[in-house]
């Protein structure tokens, strides 16, 4: 695994490591079951504070992308899965909340399509 982090970058360094990692994780540079080295190790191989991977692998965790398992490491989780079930789980709440407002399909997917398009611009 290569990190590099960027001083003048404008991303705070622990948002520059998350990301990497997580850029590396998706693409498959790093596969499911690889095994990240320890905080302390990234830290002082970066030049950084351990605190400030702590950070990183601590978002890493809540997005999915890695899975600590205690004493034996941190690891790429598979990351496409956990997206899957955040999502499913998110779309599930939202359809539960619409028919709870009375709402019919139509106009819940409707609301949706029209924030995916907000999001992303289309």
């Amino acid at each position: 695994m290569t990190l590099k982090i960027d001083i003048d970058d404008s991303a705070p360094p622990y948002e520059q490591v998350r990301a990497r990692i997580s850029e590396q994780a998706r693409s498959g540079a790093l596969p499911v079951g690889y095994r990240l080295p320890t905080v302390r190790g990234l830290a002082e191989s970066l030049g950084l504070a351990a605190n400030t991977v702590a950070k990183a692998y601590r978002a890493l965790e809540a997005d999915g992308v890695i899975e600590t398992r205690g004493r034996n490491g941190t690891f790429v989780a598979a990351a496409g899965s956990a997206a899957d079930r955040e999502l499913a789980s998110a779309a599930q709440a939202y359809a539960e909340r619409a028919r709870r407002l009375g709402l019919g399909e139509d106009v819940a997917l409707a609301a949706v399509r029209d924030a995916l398009r907000a999001v992303h611009g289309d």
